[in-house]
Formats: structure tokens, sequence, C-alpha cells
């Protein structure tokens, strides 16, 4: 529902730019040979050539529009080059857009307040650059204006063949004009400034309206395409309207646009200056009625809100007609790719961005063919929401399932789950939302591994490695390694204690390689750590402390660098033991250190990452340590970081 807001007192410079065919011009840096030529891209759905998504300006020449087919469009446009659309899981990928979108933004966002409001279009608030700029360089002042200010369109300028251009020049350089407008006029070099730096940066054009409300800044953007700019003064706001359908308004489009054509009979802008105010208020109520009132005279108070990332996550997919889903397994099917899909841009934006999401919300279209009500909507569903691609995958089907029932209403028991029980779903969506910072120590597992560092594109991969390396933990919590005994440790001569004591430096290259292979197919933590070496404190209080307060080590006289069992207890002969049982205190102090965490600055959720079998005893770490019933040796993985009882 629109929301009337007064518009400030003083006056603002608000653009908004919209990228050209911008999906088309994504394509063509990707294949320069299309370039300036007629090219349109398209769904990956092939069925008559598929959809079009986007048409470039040479192909709309001939008449190719969005609204025809591949096939259509060809016999428009016989030259037309047709791209498809990237695919991931059956459905489009707009990744390659998203981020050619991000490097646009990251340019316009160096001058003022930035809203991303799509992927291709964004609104700036210039007020404080063009104020500067007045102050210090006003444009009456300039020794020259840029050709591609001067190509800017003036709304309400005398359009004179031929004298365009010293019309435009005269209108910036005015030293009798209102501050309001000398604002504009900054404000339009400006982003004639960052279009051109986005083009020099990316080869991407676009257009772009500055006015003195969002409202307005949108409605000129689109009207001289493409790679333009149209400028609106305050005393051309009342012909810009005066003849604009109202479905063209935002937030027109719909039934409240409909409500005024059919009940008041406004098919223009214009129409709607007729009736006051209280008139609008009566039939709409106040809010509505005031936004009304107010944008048919070409006011609006909406604020850019300084938002370069997006609100919310997304993922969807249709089904029409003979495609739709009928039964609770193919809507599983389709649910898993959208969760795997929207946890994979919720794990890349919590790494790149800091951000947590907190709500998943499942939308969704059906029909039921046996039913008089066949026309009731079908409700969404929320529920708080839980990182990993399983959980999201097991919440967004409880969802489902929730939303179907109410859906059924008194026939759910008969038709729930049934192939053949009258209902379908046309469209299925899943999205996260109320997206907020994340608090401190929140991120990925990987931060606590010394040999591991988290980035945007290979945290992920790296740690999937190492679960597919790791075997799994018997039920019992013990350790498991296929062919060997583990019932007794595995004995070694004091040569052999010598050359892999995780105390020594003497292992030679081909050693270490050998020493590194031997963990996979190994179920251990210590396979996540390898990167470090294991501490040898004897300190049994010590241990404790570390074990409740840190991320625990191993006490003294275990080594874990075994060659063919890694994981299980040495014997070493008195004077190795005496060796590596008397660290120094400033390298035992060291360790302590780089394993030290505070339990309350740690996101639970982050324990999600590592494998299932361990998941259980780390979360144990993270309670307080209940020690009713000793832990036998061997029995557990966390006795390899409590203290040794060996004497």
């Amino acid at each position: 529902m629109p929301v009337a807001r007064p518009e400030p007192s003083d006056a603002r410079v608000i653009s908004h730019v919209d990228m050209d065919c911008f999906y088309v011009q994504v394509e063509q840096r990707k294949q320069p040979e299309l370039r300036g030529l007629p090219t349109a891209v398209v769904q990956y759905n092939s069925w008559q050539g598929g959809g079009l998504i986007a048409v470039s300006y040479e192909a709309r020449k001939y008449g190719v529009k969005r609204s025809m087919r591949g096939d259509e469009a060809k016999k428009v446009c016989p030259q037309i080059h047709l791209v498809q659309v990237p695919v991931a899981r059956g459905k489009a990928d707009l990744n390659l857009y998203r981020n050619a979108g991000s490097e646009v933004v990251s340019i316009l966002s160096r001058k003022g307040r930035c809203e991303r409001a799509s992927i291709d279009e964004v609104y700036l608030d210039l007020t404080d650059a063009a104020e500067t700029m007045l102050s210090e360089n006003p444009p009456e002042m300039l020794e020259a204006v840029d050709d591609e200010v001067l190509k800017s369109h003036v709304l309400g300028l005398d359009e004179d063949e031929g004298k365009e251009v010293e019309n435009v020049r005269e209108w910036f350089c005015r030293s009798s004009a209102e501050h309001r407008d000398k604002l504009l006029a900054c404000g339009a070099i400006i982003v004639a400034d960052l279009r051109m730096q986005v083009f020099k940066e990316t080869q991407f054009t676009c257009s772009a309206g500055i006015a003195h409300n969002k409202m307005l800044a949108k409605l000129a953007s689109g009207m001289n395409k493409p790679a333009q700019q149209t400028v609106v003064p305050l005393s051309s706001v009342e012909g810009l309207l005066a003849s604009l359908p109202i479905k063209k308004m935002k937030q027109l489009g719909g039934k409240l646009g409909n409500s005024l054509q059919s009940d008041l009979g406004v098919n223009t802008v214009s129409d709607l200056l007729q009736f006051p105010e209280e008139k609008l208020q009566e039939r709409y109520g106040i809010n509505t009625g005031t936004w009304l009132w107010n944008i048919s005279r070409g006011i609006s108070g909406d604020e850019v809100e300084g938002r370069i990332l997006p609100k919310s996550h997304g993922c969807g997919k249709n089904f029409p007609g003979p495609q739709a889903l009928r039964k609770i397994t193919s809507v599983q099917r389709w649910l898993n790719d959208l969760c795997e899909e929207l946890s994979e841009r919720l794990q890349s934006d919590l790494v790149q961005n800091k951000r947590v999401a907190h709500t998943l919300t499942l939308h969704a279209r059906a029909y039921k063919s046996n039913d008089s009500d066949s026309q009731r909507k079908f409700p969404s569903k929320s529920c708080p929401l839980r990182y990993g691609t399983a959980k999201i995958q097991e919440d967004a089907l409880k969802l489902f399932n929730s939303a179907l029932r109410d859906f059924l209403g008194s026939h759910r028991s008969e038709t729930l789950g049934n192939q053949n029980n009258g209902w379908g779903v046309t469209a299925l969506s899943v999205s996260a939302s109320k997206i907020l910072a994340a608090p401190p120590g929140t991120g990925s597992i990987l931060r606590f591994f010394h040999s591991c560092e988290p980035s945007s594109s290979s945290s992920k991969q790296n740690f999937s490695e190492i679960i597919q390396d790791s075997a799994p933990l018997s039920p019992s919590g013990s350790l498991s390694s296929s062919g060997l005994n583990q019932a007794e440790p595995q004995k070694r001569s004091t040569a052999e204690e010598t050359q892999i004591n995780c105390g020594t430096s003497t292992l030679n290259q081909d050693e270490q390689k050998r020493e590194s292979s031997n963990y996979k197919g190994r179920c251990s933590i210590l396979g996540f750590l390898k990167g470090s070496k294991p501490s040898c404190s004897s300190s049994k209080h010590e241990g404790a402390e570390i074990a409740q307060e840190a991320l625990p080590v191993p006490p003294s006289g275990i080594d874990y660098c075994t060659e063919h069992n890694p994981g299980l207890p040495l014997k070493r002969s008195p004077e190795e033991e005496n060796i590596v049982s008397q660290p120094s205190s400033d390298h035992s102090q060291q360790r302590r250190e780089m394993w030290t965490y505070r339990v309350d600055e740690i996101d639970p959720s982050v324990i999600d990452e590592l494998p299932p079998e361990i998941q259980e005893e780390v979360r144990g770490w993270l309670r307080p340590l209940k020690r009713a019933n000793p832990v036998k040796r061997g029995s557990s993985i966390t006795n390899y970081y409590l203290p040794s009882r060996k004497k």
C-alpha cells in the first residue's frame, strides 16, 4: 500500500539511473562481435524459440518486442541473434547479470547516497554533492560545459530546430536561475560524469532522470533512451504529468489503478486533479487518498535509502499450463533446487557482506480444478531461517505442506499428496528477508582453522573437500578406520617415534606429503586442524580450562602424526616423553592464544558446517562442562583434548 510522505522543504536532487537493455549489453560484452547487431536474450525454455527477456535497440528498429518469442522475432527480423540466458538447476541463472549490476552500483555510489532498486536500476541522492559543487564551482562559472551535459533533455525548454544545444547551455549557465534549478543543473552535470565513468569502466551505457524527487526522476529516466538523460525542473512538472496515463504511475498499475479508471473515470494524471483530497480520502482511506492527491501534483517525500545491497534474496520458478506440479514429490524436488540456490546466495552474502537473513518465506500460486472456490489464493508462509541447505529445504517443505493444507481446506485429508487430486502448483518461490548485519563472531567455521581462510570464491569448495576426505564416526563416537585394529595403539621403534614425533621438525618433503595423504579416509577433527602442530600441555587444570573456554588442544604423551593410524596414541620412550612434556612457557602461551575464543561470541549456526557426525560433540564444548560421568579414553573425540592421565 502506498504511503503518503510529506516532501522536505529544502530542495533535493534525485536521480534515477536505468541501464539500457542491460541483459543484452552484458552478453555483448561477453561476445563483442554482437555489438551493433540486432540481438535479444531469450529464456532457457526453448518452446517457440524462448520468450524474449531483453531486446537491443538495433532489433527494436525492426519491430522486435519483448512480448514476442524467439520464432516470432526471427520472422520480424531474420538476422537477429538470440542468446540464451544461463541456466542452472533447470531455471534461469541471473548471477551473471547481478554481478554486472554490482559493478555499475560501485561506480554510481561514489557521489552520493545510493539505493539499488533492481538488477539494472539505481536511485541516487546527489543533494550534498550538488550543494558542494554550487558553492565551489557553479555552472555559470564554468569555462566549458561537457558535450555529454549539453546532450541533456531539459523539459520545458523551447525546442527550436538547430538550437537545442544552445538552449541547454543557456539553461545550465543562467546566473539568475532559482536556487533549486541551479542545484538541478549541478546534479545533471554530476550524473553525466557518472554515466561516462560507467561506460569507460564497464562498457555499459545507461540513461538517467534528474528531478527533485524519486517519482519524477523515475518517470524521466525512460523518456529519452538509450544513453541520454532528462532533467525535470519544477516548472515543467505539471506539463509532464498532464497527459501521462494513470497506469504509468508507480503503484497504479494494478487494482488501485483499475479502481481509479472504473470507479472515478480517471485515465490520466490530470483527470485526478479534479478530485479534492477529502473525496479521495473518503473513497480510499486517509493515507491512500492523501498519497493520490500528492502524486497528481508531483509531490513525493520518499527518501533514497542508503542501500546498495538487496533487502532480500529470492529464487522462483513458474510452471505454466501442463507443467503444473501435481505431486508433493515434484514440489519437493523443485523446492530442493530453489533452496540450494538460496543457500548459496545467503552464504555468499554472509562471507562478502557480513549479513545474516532471519526469515524464510514460501510463496506459490496454485489452483483447484474440482472446487467452486478455485480462485482461493495460495497462502504464503514464513518461519525463522536456519542456515544450511538441508535445513532450509526441510523448513521450506514444511511451509509448503502447511500452506497446502490451508489451501485445500476441508478436503485436505483426502487430497494431500494424491497425484490426481485436482490441485496443481503453477509458481513456486522461496525468499530470505529481514537481512541484518551479522553480530560479532558470526561467520564460517573455517575461521577457527589455522590452515583455512574463508573467501567468497574458495572457502565453500575447500570446506567441502575436507568433509569429503573425512570418514564418519562410529555410532559410539569412537574413530573408525577401515582394516585397522582400534583396540591397541600402534607400536613403533624409537627411531620411528623420533622421526614422526609432533615436536620434531625433521620430516623431509616426501614424508610430509605422505603424512598429509594419510588423513584421507580417516575421521578426526584433527584433519581440519592439520595445518597446526598440537600443543603438549600436561596440567589437568589447564586442560579442563581449555576444554571449556577455548578450542581444546591435545595433551602430552599422545602423537597424532602417525603414518598408518592417525588419531591413536603412540607409546614413547621415557626420554622422548620427557622432551615433549616440557614445552617452553612462551610456546604454550602462544598456542593458547591462537585457539582461545569466547563462547558467547560464537554463532551456534556455524557448527552446522561441520560433518554431522561430530556436530553434537562440538556443541558439547559450547555448553557448560559437566563431568559427572567421566568419559573413557578412546570413546570420544574429546579425549584428545583432555589432560593426559599418564604419569
